[in-house]
């Protein structure tokens, strides 16, 4: 079959369909071979690098994302994965041999990785790239089926997915279902061997409900508020550096973007001084015209986020927004508190509220008291302080004087905790997501001690198990 007509096959038939297509080429074993996997992912990675440009073009179509930028945080962070998973594809699913008790010797055990079967990989808007195709590397890798279903809310990309998805991979055992809330809705009626949803914690609950009626496992990564502390042992014009780089990279439509900030009244002022400077030198004088700075990803998400600002602090810095353009400024509100509008859900948009607290302690205490974050960022040289919220808070991960780079570390988990998500993935984290750990015992000849274990159970074996004398009447009650 042609990869045309094949791509016409694949527009007429239902997400069950797909999904059944994908379920058949699993169960005749397609995807098992270290070959096929490592083929599919230079297959990917040839995706990503052949059509790098039209990649680049449907992001800034629709996130406005400047093209460098969608280069970088698309389709180089995706091909890097790829890179680091083929390089020690062999060693992350080989069978692992574990000591087993002397008891059971002679013997041996492993650990087997097996693919987990047929997997759906539901993708969110803010990264349409990159987080479609971050997990797909991982279920691959694993030796698994896939259906991928790419967000309908960054419809230039989905298109262009579902268009080079069965030019490039095998399309028996990888498949991509478009649409909106019907098809996914289909999708989450069938039986799954796993379901990977990145998105909002709304949704995460339906996800979740949908995949408990078949027992299938789940992994959701939520975001949510990922807070910052800025000590007074911080270094101003660093922190500046990295928050206006790391909050308003993709206009603050990141789920691990500093949320808010949490810092004391006299580091405060000094920190919205140096913001300002910051944002100016990524930006310029008007971020609106910079070629550097993205936009809203629709009107309504730009009016969710314009109604927050007149009810929460003072805009210190920016503030401005086009509707018709979907822009709004780099903002940095001053004096917010707890209570405002901003502060009840995560941001996600260019807007960085400034809370001032008593000290660390009373910063621990508000971060306690909320959802655990994806993120926790703190910007302290003391040591003692870094370790107090290491050690007193709970969150997916930290970054400890720099925001958003644990991301690109492929050995540490990528993942959420509590109310920011459940699973992990990136590495070999990412083949362990997607595979079952299967126990293995070979025993080999008969064990003298464990026909201890056996019946007859006599007052000898009693003695020797128990470390005991029988009672004296014999019984071995």
């Amino acid at each position: 079959m042609s990869i045309d007509s094949a791509k016409a096959q694949q527009e007429r038939i239902s997400p069950t369909q797909h999904a059944q297509a994908v379920r058949e080429a699993f169960s005749a074993g397609v995807t098992r071979p270290l070959e096929w996997r490592r083929e599919q992912l230079h297959a990917l990675d040839r995706l990503l690098a052949e059509n790098g440009p039209a990649i680049e073009q449907a992001v800034h179509a629709d996130l406005g994302k400047p093209l460098l930028e969608a280069f970088l945080t698309e389709i180089r962070s995706v091909r890097t994965e790829i890179a680091e998973t083929i390089k020690h594809l062999s060693r992350w699913t080989r069978p692992r041999s574990v000591k087993v008790p002397f008891a059971l010797k002679p013997g041996s055990g492993q650990i087997v990785r097996e693919p987990l079967g047929t997997v759906l990989v539901i993708a969110p808007w803010n990264y349409p790239v990159h987080l479609l195709f971050m997990p797909v590397v991982a279920a691959i890798a694993a030796g698994n089926a896939v259906v991928m279903k790419p967000s309908e809310v960054a419809p230039a990309t989905a298109a262009l997915a579902e268009e080079l998805v069965p030019k490039y991979l095998d399309n028996r055992a990888i498949r991509v279902v478009t649409g909106a809330v019907e098809e996914t809705t289909e999708l989450l009626e069938l039986p799954w061997d796993h379901i990977f949803y990145t998105g909002n914690g709304a949704v995460g609950r339906i996800v979740m409900a949908a995949a408990s009626k078949h027992l299938t496992p789940v992994t959701l990564e939520l975001g949510g508020k990922s807070p910052v502390w800025v000590d007074s042992s911080a270094d101003v014009d660093a922190t500046a550096h990295w928050l206006a780089w790391g909050k308003f990279l993709n206009a603050g439509q990141t789920c691990v973007a500093p949320d808010y900030v949490l810092t004391t009244a006299d580091v405060a002022p000094r920190l919205v001084e140096a913001l300002r400077r910051e944002i100016e030198a990524l930006y310029g004088a008007d971020p609106k015209v910079s070629r550097d700075f993205g936009r809203v990803v629709n009107t309504r998400h730009l009016d969710r986020l314009t109604a927050l600002l007149p009810q929460s602090g003072t805009a210190a810095i920016g503030g401005q927004f086009d509707r018709d353009d979907r822009y709004l400024a780099p903002t940095v509100l001053a004096d917010a508190s707890l209570s405002d509008p901003v502060m009840q859900d995560e941001i996600f948009g260019p807007i960085l509220p400034i809370i001032t607290v008593s000290g660390h302690d009373e910063a621990i205490r508000i971060i306690n008291d909320r959802d655990k974050p994806l993120a926790l960022y703190i910007f302290a040289k003391s040591r003692d302080v870094q370790e107090a919220f290491v050690e007193r808070t709970s969150s997916g991960g930290v970054g400890i004087n720099a925001p958003m780079l644990q991301l690109g570390v492929s050995s540490l988990p990528f993942g959420g905790v509590g109310g920011s998500g459940m699973g992990a993935y990136h590495g070999e984290h990412g083949i362990r997501t997607f595979s079952h750990e299967r126990a293995v015992l070979v025993k080999k000849g008969r064990s003298r001690l464990m026909v201890l274990g056996q019946p007859p159970f006599t007052a000898r074996k009693e003695r020797l198990l128990r470390g005991r004398a029988p009672k004296k009447d014999g019984s071995n009650s």
